[in-house]
């Protein structure tokens, strides 16, 4: 690989993260009511949080206090400038707690989650379409298979949903949501990790569910191509055992075309777990995203989707860098 290329991809990740980080500042501020602070300090003091005695000027002391009574270019430079000191300011809707801080307690839960429900989903899923495209499989195989197929159009929330009604509320086997037991304090035992991990069955299982069917069909299209090739056929024809021939030749060179699957539809599969998050009120990115979106906070939305665009953009890179090592035939430099 060379180093110009390497230069290029990563020119090309930056300029990724400058678009959508222009975007995360500019869109919230198309909405009608461009005014977090006003609305906020409006809806404290329409439920009798606060006094409506000399609401105004609060409204200005806190406008002046995160800077929203600057012109907007100048806020747009300060906006970027922060952005690369990872300096979110205040959260509007959480005051005095920052971004930074709220994001940071959220960013292991959903790291956890989403690491561990897409890695098994990628796993089970792709060997199980490899299974499937094989034709020396038993035909029961396909039989178990069918219903995680056609589990691959139903989208994660509502597969969540269904889980949680029969499991959390019908059987009342598993948690209703939550990451862990209400008023639990974190601490290193067994007893908090269990407790996280009972909390954490369903919102994983409805990913992983969703997941193996969507990745066994793909992964199924690669395997029926792969066993058309030259030296799968030459394989055989030198005698060589079934076994050796589905790893090492089938399955090994199928998986390279799922890997860039991977690294496309990260985006999607982060969505995706960012409303699982939503539904199971799991204390994840998906969770503090949600309670910005209805409370307006410019800033907490700037910190979540900004730390999202930049896990997609790195995750994106990082395949696409350590894709040779997994094809010693691809070289992206020119002769």
């Amino acid at each position: 690989m060379s180093s110009r290329y390497i230069v290029r991809r990563v020119l090309l990740f930056l300029l990724v993260i400058w678009v959508g980080t222009s975007l995360i500042f500019f869109l919230p501020r198309l909405a009608p009511d461009r005014d977090p602070v006003a609305q906020r300090l409006g809806n404290l003091a329409a439920t009798g949080g606060i006094n409506t005695e000399g609401l105004d000027e609060m409204v200005e002391a806190y406008r002046a206090k995160f800077g929203l009574d600057q012109p907007l270019w100048k806020q747009y430079l300060n906006y970027m400038f922060d952005m690369l000191r990872f300096d979110f300011n205040y959260s509007i809707a959480m005051y005095p707690a920052t971004v930074f801080e709220i994001v940071m307690r959220a960013v292991p839960w959903t790291v956890g989650l989403l690491l561990v429900s897409t890695l098994l989903a990628f796993a089970i899923g792709s060997l199980v379409g490899a299974l499937l495209g094989w034709p020396r499989t038993p035909r029961v195989m396909h039989w178990v298979a069918t219903p995680f197929l056609m589990m691959s159009s139903v989208p994660y929330y509502i597969l969540g949903l269904v889980m949680m009604y029969v499991f959390a509320f019908k059987f009342k086997w598993l948690p209703l949501g939550g990451g862990s037991q209400y008023g639990t304090v974190p601490t290193l035992t067994w007893q908090y990790v269990w407790d996280v991990l009972h909390h954490a069955i369903l919102p994983a299982a409805s990913m992983v569910v969703a997941g193996v069917g969507f990745w066994a069909l793909s992964m199924r299209g690669m395997m029926v191509t792969t066993l058309g090739e030259d030296y799968v056929m030459l394989a055989e024809a030198r005698g060589l055992s079934p076994r050796r021939i589905f790893f090492r030749y089938a399955m090994r060179n199928a998986i390279l075309p799922q890997t860039t699957g991977l690294a496309l539809s990260a985006g999607t599969i982060l969505s995706g777990s960012l409303l699982v998050e939503v539904i199971f009120r799991y204390p994840g990115m998906g969770s503090v995203l949600y309670r910005a979106i209805t409370g307006f906070d410019y800033f907490m939305i700037y910190g979540v989707v900004f730390f999202v665009i930049l896990a997609v953009g790195a995750a994106t890179l990082l395949l696409d860098l350590i894709y040779p090592l997994l094809d010693p035939r691809i070289r992206y430099s020119r002769k």
